[in-house]
């Protein structure tokens, strides 16, 4: 009897060795050790909490390059050495955050970071804020996607005059609610239309006392929206 005892327990044992060794060849673990590891591999895969950013530095060398050509073409009068690139956190329509860039002039660097970390806290929403290269340069293409910036060397639209875009002195927020409407009546971007009567509630809209427009305000900035003689309700600029 124990004769057979003993070599129960040696078959057992063996059966038990040719298992672990198998659970080895495949890459396979004990339940007991994924049991323990479980907690371990739920923490891997947890994202990393937002961090908000809100910093002004001189143009990067990579930053120069996507401008050159498209926001600051060949015989901008303004030195690059007046513009500083920012990095701007900011919670996007579906009430997320993210962090943008933006290009601006040095002097009012110190504004727009102030004014859009006041603006994060608040959860006030912003489409994006993406720099004009990234559509090539374009401010139809820009403010058509509803994207916020500041920094373009360009003229006022139908005119020879340099905008305030140009010296970085001028920021457009969410344009496509916020459309330019000029003294004949052109809309721009044209898929703007739709928000031209102010006198409707929609969102994303931009009065003198929505909170973008208070603290632009604040900080010595004009609102296009105030204009007599044409509006531009996503327009702020310095002097």
């Amino acid at each position: 009897m124990r004769t057979f005892s003993f070599r129960l327990i040696s078959v057992l044992a063996i059966a038990v060795l040719c298992m672990l060794t198998a659970c080895r060849q495949r890459g396979s673990r004990a339940p007991e050790a994924a049991l323990f590891d479980a907690p371990a591999e739920v923490a891997e895969t947890a994202p990393a909490p937002f961090v908000p950013v809100f910093s002004a530095a001189a143009i990067p060398p990579e930053v120069e390059e996507r401008m050159r050509g498209k926001s600051y073409p060949e015989g901008a009068t303004i030195a690059l050495s007046e513009l500083c690139y920012l990095r701007l956190s900011y919670v996007d329509f579906d009430g997320e955050p993210q962090t943008g860039e933006m290009v601006c002039n040095a002097a009012i660097a110190d504004d727009l970071l102030e004014i859009f970390q006041a603006l994060y806290e608040a959860k006030y929403p912003i489409c994006s804020i993406l720099l004009v290269d990234d559509f090539g340069g374009s401010d139809d293409e820009s403010m058509k996607a509803d994207n916020t910036s500041c920094f373009n060397y360009r003229t006022v639209p139908l005119s020879k005059s340099l905008s305030r875009h140009a010296f970085g002195m001028a920021v457009d927020v969410n344009p496509l609610e916020n459309p330019y409407i000029n003294r004949s009546g052109i809309v721009m971007p044209a898929e703007g239309e739709p928000y031209v009567d102010r006198s409707r509630d929609f969102p994303h809209k931009i009065t003198r006392d929505d909170l973008c427009c208070r603290l632009f305000l604040e900080h010595g900035f004009t609102w296009g929206g105030s204009w007599s003689d044409r509006k531009d309700y996503q327009h702020f600029e310095k002097r």
